[in-house]
């Protein structure tokens, strides 16, 4: 069984910077697709962005592209994620997920994946 543990989270002002890290024990990390979702108050999980097993292919959602940034380290078993030019709206707990088959283009979307974290909770002062 796949754990993943979500660190990292925190209060911190617009315009300002938060990096997530995401720890994955018990599984085989380096062959798992893995993605970021954040959820909102009243809101639906959303796609945050998504790499590939390799690091060679990265996918992100529109509102993020440009200020966030997904990566990861396979023989540390982490992946990450770099929040910059934070807005309050960005405001959520964000959560990592483990997808144990290929790259999809369902990627972008919960059902895509087998694992989840917890979650570690952002938030951003205007």
């Amino acid at each position: 069984q796949v754990q993943l543990v979500e660190s990292g989270g925190g209060l911190v002002q617009a315009g300002g910077s938060l990096s997530l890290s995401c720890a994955a024990s018990g599984g085989s990390f380096s062959t798992y697709n893995m993605g970021w979702f954040r959820q909102a108050p009243g809101k639906e999980r959303e796609f945050v962005a998504a790499i590939s097993w390799s690091a060679t292919v990265t996918h992100y959602a529109v509102p993020m592209k440009g200020r966030f940034t997904i990566s990861r380290d396979n023989p540390k078993n982490t992946l990450y994620l770099q929040l910059n030019s934070l807005k309050p709206e960005d405001t959520a707990v964000y959560s990592c997920a483990a997808r144990r088959g290929p790259w999809t283009f369902t990627i972008w979307t919960p059902q895509a994946y087998d694992y989840w974290g917890q979650g570690t909770q952002v938030t951003i002062s205007s």
